[in-house]
């Protein structure tokens, strides 16, 4: 079983212990994403890169993934994860090479 197939098993589980703060980043979540004076598309690029900084795997993967939804390319993802780089120095260069790596990968093949 790859590991994005496991990810929505925790959050399920966290949201049954505490519905509301669960639906209320949920809901954040979803209001951040709207289009504003930023795309949808631009913010989800954003939050690729603040979670490589922040090196957080299932943020990475979730971010990669909604990133792709929205038609960002494998290149503006990949710089995305670098501007995470430069924020968080090399344990980000290591998320960034491994998890944002496997995600582009598994969307548009071996690059």
């Amino acid at each position: 079983m790859n590991v994005r197939d496991n990810d929505e098993a925790p959050m399920q589980k966290l949201r049954e212990e505490i519905p509301g703060v669960v639906g209320a980043l949920e809901g954040l979540h979803g209001a951040v994403l709207e289009d504003g004076a930023l795309s949808a598309r631009t913010k989800s690029l954003i939050l690729v890169g603040i979670s490589t900084a922040i090196r957080c795997e299932p943020c990475i993967r979730r971010h990669v993934r909604t990133a792709c939804e929205l038609g960002a390319t494998r290149s503006e993802i990949a710089e995305a994860a670098g501007a995470g780089v430069l924020m968080g120095g090399g344990p980000a260069a290591a998320y960034a090479g491994r998890y944002v790596m496997e995600e582009l990968d598994a969307v548009f093949g071996q690059g």
